[in-house]
């Protein structure tokens, strides 16, 4: 039995992706235990990030900073813009280290089933990145789904006028997968996108 606040707290948590009621009810009770460390510290980094937190008037990333910082540095190669669907994505792809030019966050994907619009989604200020010049490739980095899919062809349609390279990221066979236990979308993609050896 705990006291009102405490399972309020077990609730919010509960909410977040990954963790369910009993991993909640865990958190909050580690949390308890620590909380003149570990509970404080979290309070306040939650306090400082809901106080500081903006979304970049540029690409659509979330930083504490506008223009965030990857629009700010000026090592990143601003002729390469990378579209994708969100900004875990955007995040994802960037941990990685692989890709040195600039992003752009559509804020989701095209779905006919759940009412997305393109009007819905920042294709618009994409194409109005792509107009004013100085960007030589498009990279469309939408997720493999139906939608994203969806996605990357409607873009790479608005943008057959401009002077742009489209490319879009590879699918197909993981890294160390094994064909027994992959599902028959991500085979026939590999095989379609097969190459000489």
């Amino acid at each position: 039995m705990a006291s009102q606040e405490i399972d309020t707290l077990a609730s919010a948590l509960a909410r977040l992706p990954g963790l369910g009621p009993r991993s909640a009810r865990r958190a909050v009770l580690w949390l308890v235990k620590r909380r003149d460390t570990a509970l404080v510290q979290l309070l306040a980094a939650l306090d400082d990030v809901a106080a500081r937190l903006v979304e970049c008037t540029i690409c659509g990333n979330v930083d504490t900073t506008d223009p965030c910082a990857i629009c700010a540095d000026p090592r990143r190669d601003q002729r390469s813009l990378c579209v994708v669907e969100d900004v875990a994505d955007l995040w994802a792809l960037d941990r990685a280290r692989l890709f040195t030019g600039r992003y752009h966050v559509l804020g989701g994907r095209l779905s006919a089933l759940e009412g997305v619009r393109p009007e819905d989604l920042t294709i618009g200020k994409l194409l109005d990145r792509v107009e004013k010049g100085g960007i030589d490739e498009v990279v469309l980095a939408t997720n493999a789904t139906l939608e994203g899919q969806t996605t990357a062809h409607y873009i790479a349609e608005r943008l057959e006028g401009f002077p742009v390279r489209i490319t879009q990221l590879a699918h197909g066979l993981p890294v160390g997968g094994e064909l027994d236990y992959l599902d028959e979308g991500t085979l026939a993609q590999a095989l379609r996108a097969r190459r000489p050896v």
